[in-house]
């Protein structure tokens, strides 16, 4: 990650599982650079959470009073941020479920892929038997090459 004034602010290389969390100081167009040079054969999936700027505050005139919340106001708080709370948890079990979606998937396509290959040489196995017994069973006529009448 790159900040608009050139200077690096995360690189990692490798890295099967990561995160990184960063406040903005400066105004401007942020980059991104992700590479897939050491796994050019396998297609890799990365998944994005930003959170821009700062939540307001659910109590509009919370930000400007000093005084005490009232109990109402103070229960709307906190299940404000256990839902908040919730929200990055689902968030975080999604990108988990998608991970592991890829895998079963993967894991799917092999095993339907070995079970055709099984398939297949049972019945070139099945085919060779059936003519392996039945040359058993013809009778071989025997050559008239060396007969002279």
């Amino acid at each position: 990650m790159e900040d608009p004034t050139g200077r690096i602010l995360y690189k990692e290389t490798k890295k099967q599982y990561d995160s990184f969390s960063h406040k903005t100081n400066v105004k401007g167009v942020y980059k991104f650079c992700f590479s897939n040079e050491f796994s050019t054969f396998t297609h890799k999936t990365i998944y994005f959470d930003f959170q821009a700027g700062d939540e307001p505050p659910i109590i509009p005139e919370m930000g400007t009073r000093v005084t005490a919340l009232t109990q109402m106001e103070s229960a709307c708080v906190t299940i404000h941020e256990a839902l908040k709370v919730v929200i990055e948890s689902q968030t975080h079990y999604r990108l988990r479920e998608a991970l592991d979606r890829g895998r079963a998937e993967d894991l799917n396509s092999r095993v339907s892929f070995w079970s055709v290959g099984e398939t297949v040489i049972l019945f070139v196995v099945s085919i060779g038997q059936v003519m392996m017994l039945k040359s058993f069973f013809t009778e071989k006529s025997p050559t008239s090459k060396g007969v002279n009448k």
